[in-house]
Formats: structure tokens, C-alpha cells, sequence
């Protein structure tokens, strides 16, 4: 049915419903009295069903429906491990807060229909949960615990909430510590608890990589490829043949080089850097991935499905399979490989004044490293200077050119957040035997610069010709967040300009300037930083607000994001004058999903990522109780207060760990302070913190604080202990 018919319809039956005279009837009933002929009665209950997701209608007991009385709507509900919850509206930018009183049995991403309480002016809206429309779990990684005549499954998600009931028979032989994954055959009803079934084994808690897979699993992602997805890797060449260059523009004798990470395996940009009189000319080279995956094949849909690759603590789990990611696709040195390149012409003060776009064949020189780069560029290593004697004088183009670039991006207002990112090091068990902030450096700062102006110009050039493309872009912030962190920096004597509720991103980036090497500047940035979007992929060019540029894409990484892959499709459509009407067509028809499907592929991925450093970071300072720390509050909360430790690992003070006083968070001011003291716990704060303990399966990390006094007496037991062994 199409999507005129079927709205005609939808309007037509619930007029129907709404009509005076009209009495509750069953969908049966309904179809004898609009004359549905019995082919067309699935129609109707598909049209029913809409308009109880929409909350329009609804249900009893009995199967009859009614006209649903007072404000409906229906979205997806985010547990909280505390019993509370939120349920996110498609389209609406604020969630709708549910109280535990009112979460009425659903559970963690259960599609639910909530009624809307009128909320109060300034408020979060609240509401109740009236149905559950559909489950959103079917499966859930547990612990499994035996007990003798049944089992008990815990799940690691603490957002789900219930422990699961496993009859014997469906424990699959699970023993107490397996880690397994259970299938939901009953969601539990007043006051029982979920049942399930063991569906799968993943290892014992103990095990090693056990703890990861755990995680992977819990996120649904997929690990293995298909026998007939490898088969067709498997079947791609080798070599890049004669037949495959031809008609290509061939760049192979430019001096070209990759720089990537030393444990990098799949390179897909390569760079190239010469003079054309005053000008540079910057060849950014990305691997034509699109040759070796075809659109609608086995691996083309695989790509899709995945979205991503996924950079786990242990492992990456890729978009392609390695065959392809680390082989042809890879632009390994000293090998003949297909290339999409956009080469750039840009003047003395970073505008790129000339461009072309082209199929191209590459031979890289040389396979570099950040830290090789780096050696050359910052601590002129002669071991490093005399292995790359050749690459020195691009080398130092390349920094003169990002310098120039980075400056530009800086002078119209691009924010650059410089939070270190983790860099964990696991031995090889998968113990973590260190953590530490990985910085960038002159190396990663010039790769970052010559990717975000080849991405730039392939946006604008494709803006320009209005054809259909994938953009990626990241909206305004939340006029509401910017006005309160303006108001929240006055106290500290900074004020940001706002025009008619909006914010220029130049305004956030010159606040991030004055407050650089201040006291303060913690807290600012992490504030800044919360008052923004998500970055997400669209069809439409609405401009990027953190690089404060109108148009932007993701061209540079088509092995590992799908959106990259498909506008190389689109791009080499349009060089080879194959863009006609009908692929206009069917690049309007796709797109629209490919955008938010990628996005909400990144989100996942971005979680477990997260997910899994928490695990290791929790696992490392398990070796660290009782030891003392310097930190950063980095939140505040009603329930306590985070600090961040110089290498990144996050934990709690918990507001009952306060014994000095009674503490109550104060929103305005993002603080907690002491009723009878007065002494106060901000965001952005030093403070001193003892860790006191660790839990693995929730991932928490437990801080109090030290003081003075706590400082004293341990030095003085200290002492003691040193007399009492030396007597």
C-alpha cells in the first residue's frame, strides 16, 4: 500500500473511532461494519496498530478499541539502574523524565506509549508510562548464578534491572560465573521476575577476552563474517591489474607518503605536498574501497548492517573484512593501489583556491609513524633525520601548511576541545598494565588538518552541484544550555555574545582562548563542551557548528565508515557522467536511511568503546586501593561527585562519604556545599581523593576525599609502623 493510501486510510478509521455514535468495537467487529472484505483485514490491523504506537487509540483487555483521551505519545524508554527512566520522543529534543513510581513494568528500550503531565514552567516534562508497546530486549548478557533446582541470570546491563529466573532445563549446563547470554521468554508480570533461557555459552568470568566479549555481545555487535561475505573477499584480486588503472589519472612517481599509528593495519589516506610557485599543492589520497565493494553485494550489505568499524580496547572489529581492510584496500608502501583523490591548490593564507576530484593510482614511498614524524619534526632525532633524509623537506611543508590551515579554521571561530584522549596498555592476557592520556602531536595534528580540508572541499564542490550526498553536520547548540552556561561563566568574570538565542561558534571558541592556562578552565571547557550537539550524518548540508564551516563530510575513511563509502559511489558516478535521473532517484531513495542508520551504528559503537575502557579502567585501579590521587571534579550530581585522575580514569565521591557535614547539590552553580560548613565541591575543582574500591560488573570506581587531617594521621601511622619494625 503506498503512503497516500495507507494516511488516507489511517485518517478515515480514526474518524471512524472518534464519531459520537461509534461504540468500542474489536477489529472484527470494525471490519463487518466498513465493509473490509476479508484480503484486505491484515490492512486494517496494520492501520490499527499505527495508531496505538501513536498513541491516538486505544486497546482493553478485550481486544476493542477506543479513542485514546488526553496526551499521548510514544517513544523509546532509557532505564536507570536507579529505578527511574526517560523515554526519548522521535523529533522532540527533550525527554520525557519517568518516575520509578510510574515506569509500570517496562524495561530498558521497550517502545512505550507515556501520557505527558503539563510540566511546570522550567521543568523537565514528566509523565507515566500507559503501555508497552513493544519489547526492545530480547536478548541480555548475564552472569550466570546456580542454585540447586534453577539458576538466576544477573545481566551486566545495570540499566535492565532485574535479575532473570533460568529453569534448569534451559540453563544450557551454565555453572555459577559464566558469563552467557539469555534469551527472554516471559518479561515478568506483577511482581515475578523475567524468565529466560541460556542461548549461549561466551566463557567463564574468569577467562581471559571473556570480559570484552561480554560487552560485544552485549551490544549486538557482529564479530564473525559470513562464510559467502568472505568468499566474495577472498575472490578480489590480489594486484591491481592493468585493466583497473586504465582511464585513471597516474600519480604513482609523486613523492607520497602515509602516516598513521605504529599498530595501524588498514591505511587509507595517503598524502602528497609540492609547491606550485607561492601555492601549495595537497594531494590527499583516500583508497578507492568502492572498486572492491560492490553496491547491493554480500559485502556491500554487510558494510552497511555494520555501519562501522570498532575500536575496542583489544581488538577492532572491522567494517571489511581484513582481506580487503589490510590488502588491496590498504595503500601499503611500495605497492600499486586505486586511489579517490582530491588535490588541492591552496594559497599563503589557507583558501584553497583550485581543486580537482579524480580517480587516481598511488605508490607510497614510504609507510610513516605519528612518533617517526614527530622525531623528525619536533626533536630532529639524526637517526630518524638520516632513515628519512628524502621525506624532510615535505615533512616540514606539511607543518607549515597545517599551521596555516589550522590557523584559518581558528580564525573564523572552529572549536578545538583538547581533552587527551585513553591510551591503555594491556599485556598479553589482556591485563591492563598501564593507562595514559594520548596526546596529539605535530604528526597527528597535520594528518587532522589535511583531512578536514579534503572532507571540506568535497562537501562544498558536491553542495554546488546539488546532487545527493551524505554530509556530515552538527547542529546549534540548545539555546537553553548556552544561555545557562552564560550565565554560569559571569561568575567567573568571561561572557560569551548571543544573538536572537544563538550562539556563533567563534563566541565559544575566544571563551576557550581566555581561560586557557586559568583555574578555571576545566570547568569552563567540560561545560562548553556538554552545552553541544552530537555530530550526526544528513542528507541536508545544515553546516558544522563545532568547525564552524557550512560544508562537511566524511570522504577520508571509507574502510571504516560506511557514509565515506557511499559518497565515493556517488562521486565516481559523477566523474564518470553516469549521475542521470534515475540514480538521482535512487540515491534520494537510500540515503535518507543510510544517514540514520550510520549514526545510530556510531552511537552504538561509540558506547562500547566506552564501555570496554571503563571495564579495563576499573580492572587497573584494582591494583590501586588504598593509594592517594590528585584529580579534577569533572561532574556533580545529587548523588556525589566524579573525579578525573590525570590518566583519564573517572570515580565517585559519593555523597555519603561526606562525613564532615550534610551536602546538597546545588544545580545553578553545579556544586555541592555543606549546609553548616559552607565549604563547597565544584566542577573543575583539584581536590585530593583515597580510591576506597572497585566494581567490576557495575564499573564503578570509588574515591573519598582526603584531607589534611586524613593526611596527618596516615604520615603518623606511617611513622609508627616504621619504628615498630625497626625495634
Amino acid at each position: 500500500m503506498n503512503q497516500e493510501l495507507f494516511q488516507e486510510r489511517k485518517n478515515m478509521i480514526y474518524n471512524f473511532i472518534c464519531d459520537e455514535l461509534y461504540v468500542p468495537m474489536k477489529a472484527k467487529e470494525m471490519a463487518v461494519v466498513l465493509g473490509v472484505p476479508k484480503g484486505q483485514r491484515k490492512e486494517l490491523q496494520e492501520v490499527l496498530q499505527v495508531l496505538l504506537e501513536e498513541g491516538k487509540i486505544d486497546i482493553s483487555s478485550k481486544g476493542k478499541y477506543t479513542k485514546s483521551e488526553g496526551k499521548f505519545l510514544t517513544g523509546t524508554f532509557t532505564a536507570h539502574q536507579r529505578g527511574f527512566g526517560f523515554v526519548t520522543v522521535e523529533g522532540e529534543d527533550e525527554d520525557i523524565f519517568i518516575p520509578e513510581s510510574k515506569v509500570n513494568g517496562a524495561l530498558h528500550q521497550d517502545v512505550v506509549q507515556v501520557s505527558v503531565e503539563d510540566g511546570r514552567s522550567g521543568k523537565r516534562r514528566e509523565g507515566a508510562i500507559t503501555k508497552i508497546i513493544s519489547r526492545g530486549m530480547t536478548q541480555v548478557v548475564c552472569t550466570y548464578e546456580q542454585s540447586k533446582n534453577f539458576g538466576f541470570a544477573v545481566p551486566d546491563n545495570p540499566k535492565f534491572g532485574k535479575d532473570i529466573f533460568i529453569p534448569l532445563e534451559r540453563s544450557k549446563g551454565a555453572i555459577s560465573g559464566h558469563k552467557v547470554v539469555v534469551e527472554l521468554t516471559s518479561y515478568g508480570k506483577h511482581g515475578k521476575k523475567p524468565e529466560g533461557k541460556v542461548v549461549e555459552i561466551i566463557g567463564h568470568i574468569n577467562d581471559p577476552g571473556t570480559d570484552i566479549m561480554s560487552i560485544v555481545r552485549g551490544y549486538d555487535l557482529p564479530v564473525e563474517f559470513s562464510d559467502k561475505i568472505l568468499r566474495q573477499a577472498q575472490n578480489v584480486s590480489n594486484e591491481v591489474s592493468e585493466a583497473d588503472m586504465a582511464g585513471r589519472m597516474d600519480i604513482r612517481d609523486w613523492q607520497t607518503v602515509t602516516i598513521d599509528g605504529e599498530d595501524a593495519k588498514d591505511l587509507d589516506d595517503a598524502i602528497t605536498l609540492t609547491m606550485d610557485g607561492e601555492n601549495y599543492k595537497l594531494g590527499v589520497h583516500i583508497a578507492d574501497v568502492s572498486n572492491y565493494v560492490q553496491e547491493r553485494s554480500a559485502l556491500d550489505v554487510e558494510a552497511l548492517k555494520r555501519g562501522t568499524s570498532v575500536y575496542l580496547v583489544d581488538r577492532v572489529i572491522p567494517m571489511l573484512p581484513h582481506k580487503l581492510s589490510n590488502g588491496i584496500c590498504s595503500l601499503n608502501a611500495g605497492e600499486n593501489r586505486l586511489a579517490l583523490s582530491c588535490i588541492m591548490t591552496i594559497d599563503k593564507k589557507g583558501n584553497v583556491i583550485d581543486h580537482t576530484i579524480a580517480e587516481t593510482v598511488v605508490k607510497v614511498d614510504r609507510r610513516m609513524s605519528y612518533t617517526s614524524v614527530k622525531k623528525i619534526l619536533e626533536e630532529h632525532d639524526e637517526a630518524e633525520c638520516r632513515e628519512y633524509e628524502e621525506l624532510i623537506p615535505m615533512f616540514e611543508r606539511m607543518k607549515e601548511l597545517a599551521a596555516i590551515l589550522r590557523k584559518k579554521r581558528m580564525k573564523r571561530g572552529s572549536i578545538d576541545f583538547d581533552f587527551p584522549e585513553t591510551k591503555i596498555i594491556l599485556d598479553e592476557k589482556g591485563k591492563p598494565i598501564d593507562i595514559k592520556p594520548y596526546d596529539r602531536n605535530v604528526a597527528t595534528k597535520i594528518i587532522e588538518d589535511f583531512m578536514l580540508i579534503a572532507n571540506e572541499t568535497v562537501a562544498q564542490d558536491f553542495f554546488w552541484q546539488e546532487l545527493p550526498f551524505v554530509y556530515r553536520t552538527h547542529d546549534n547548540p540548545d539555546p537553553e544550555k548556552i544561555q545557562k552556561l552564560s550565565t554560569f561563566i559571569n561568575n567567573f568574570g568571561y561572557s560569551i555574545h548571543i544573538n536572537q538565542d544563538e550562539v556563533h561558534p567563534k563566541e565559544l571558541q575566544k571563551l576557550l582562548m581566555k581561560i586557557d592556562g586559568t583555574p578555571e578552565e576545566a570547568l569552563i571547557s567540560r561545560l562548553t563542551l556538554r552545552s553541544m550537539k552530537q555530530a550526526k550524518y544528513s542528507i541536508m548540508s545544515t553546516g558544522h557548528f563545532g568547525l564552524a564551516t557550512s560544508y562537511y563530510c566524511h570522504f577520508t575513511s571509507p574502510i571504516r565508515r560506511y557514509p565515506d563509502l557511499q559518497i565515493h559511489r556517488i562521486i565516481k558516478e559523477t566523474l564518470r557522467g553516469r549521475m542521470n535521473e534515475k540514480r538521482i532517484e535512487h540515491y534520494n531513495a537510500i540515503l535518507p536511511e543510510v544517514a540514520k542508520h550510520s549514526s545510530e551504528m556510531e552511537r552504538r559503537a561509540d558506547e562500547a568503546e566506552r564501555e570496554t575502557d571503563k571495564l579495563k579502567k576499573v580492572e587497573y585501579m584494582s591494583t590501586h586501593i588504598g593509594e592517594v590521587f590528585e584529580g579534577v571534579i569533572s561532574g556533580v550530581t545529587e548523588w556525589g561527585f566524579y573525579v578525573e585522575l590525570p590518566n583519564t580514569v573517572e570515580g565517585l565521591v559519593h555523597v555519603t562519604s561526606l562525613r564532615d557535614d550534610f551536602y546538597h547539590y546545588q544545580e545553578s552553580t553545579y556544586e555541592m556545599v555543606g549546609e553548616v560548613t559552607n565549604k563547597r565541591y565544584k566542577l573543575g575543582q583539584s581536590v585530593k581523593v583515597r580510591l576506597v574500591g572497585t566494581d567490576r560488573v557495575m564499573r564503578t570506581i570509588d574515591f573519598h576525599v582526603v584531607t589534611d587531617e586524613d593526611e596527618t594521621s596516615q604520615e603518623k601511622d606511617a611513622a609508627e609502623e616504621q619504628v615498630l619494625s625497626e625495634e
